[in-house]
């Protein structure tokens, strides 16, 4: 058996899984893409240390910020964690908002061709000159289908598609048949999806916890990336919502304010995506999130949603 927790971020994902270590043999592992990294700690919402020594994380802090960290790798690690967990007689109960982390686990990896980095230094070099958008008109004519679920913004997404589309003479939505290696055969899942029903209300959590951030320091913690002088603004780490905004205004692109408004927006705009894969997840037991004082009962959630009490 394991136990998934599921939702947009601001949701109340952490504090649920915590709660409920209290009450189920579980162990935690994380489902962040930001969190994996170290030093990403503020803008990434990881938990702090103190919070940790009680409810450790498996899959924290397993990466530096100049690596690149796939969806295969997540895969890979959940599935010897969780073999480790189930054999200790515990539960592995899995926290975050990285939806297609949740995907891989379940559904498991479409057979695609591996990464070249000839051909995706290429493609980078013309986007610096070109600009995505144009990049994006290009995989617009070889792979409509792919084109229709992105933005001409969304450069990683781009840049892989067109690379397998050059790999293989074919698109990557004709490739992207019968995924294997996932674990859904394998546990018998509980899955919780943590559904606010407020928009306004979520959108508030966000942005009161981004000021929070910003109290902690987020900005000289960015700061402190960027001044390292290894990274760069396409690495997977940087990218994350919240970091991509403070990177430009450390590289003077924009002011703090502009970089605040727009680490906000995109948010508030990721936050609209999870609930979207949320929404259409099919075993998922929603669990309404609105209440910010204590809006779950988590032994109503033992008993009823996940029966294992």
């Amino acid at each position: 058996m394991a136990i998934t927790v599921m939702g947009p971020t601001a949701s109340g994902k952490t504090g649920l899984a915590i709660e409920l270590r209290k009450h189920l043999p579980v162990e935690l592992i994380n489902v962040d893409s930001a969190q994996v990294y170290r030093y990403l700690n503020i803008g990434s919402a990881k938990p702090d240390a103190e919070t940790l020594a009680q409810a450790p994380h498996r899959l924290l802090d397993i990466r530096d910020p100049c690596e690149i960290y796939s969806a295969a790798e997540f895969l890979a690690d959940a599935r010897r964690e969780m073999a480790e967990i189930s054999a200790s007689g515990r539960i592995p109960l899995l926290v975050g908002g990285s939806m297609m982390y949740f995907k891989v686990l379940l559904e498991g990896l479409s057979q695609l061709p591996e990464a070249d980095q000839s051909i995706r230094d290429d493609l980078e070099q013309r986007a610096a000159k070109e600009g995505w958008p144009s990049l994006y008109a290009e995989l617009q004519l070889v792979d409509p289908q792919t084109a229709s679920r992105l933005h001409p913004n969304h450069s990683q997404r781009i840049q892989r598609a067109l690379e397998v589309y050059q790999l293989t003479g074919e698109p990557m939505s004709a490739l992207q048949g019968e995924s294997v290696g996932g674990l859904a055969q394998q546990y018998d899942f509980r899955q919780i999806a943590l559904i606010p029903q407020n928009r306004s209300l979520l959108h508030q959590r966000i942005e009161q916890r981004f000021e929070a951030m910003m109290a902690l320091g987020f900005a000289e913690e960015v700061q402190g990336l960027y001044e390292r002088g290894d990274l760069h603004s396409n690495l997977p780490a940087v990218r994350s919502v919240g970091y991509r905004q403070l990177w430009d205004y450390c590289a003077g692109d924009c002011s703090l304010q502009d970089a605040v408004e727009k680490a906000v927006i995109a948010t508030r705009q990721l936050a609209k995506r999870q609930l979207t894969w949320l929404r259409n997840w099919p075993q998922a037991i929603e669990i309404k999130a609105d209440n910010q004082d204590g809006f779950l009962s988590t032994e109503k959630i033992c008993n009823q949603s996940l029966k294992v009490l």
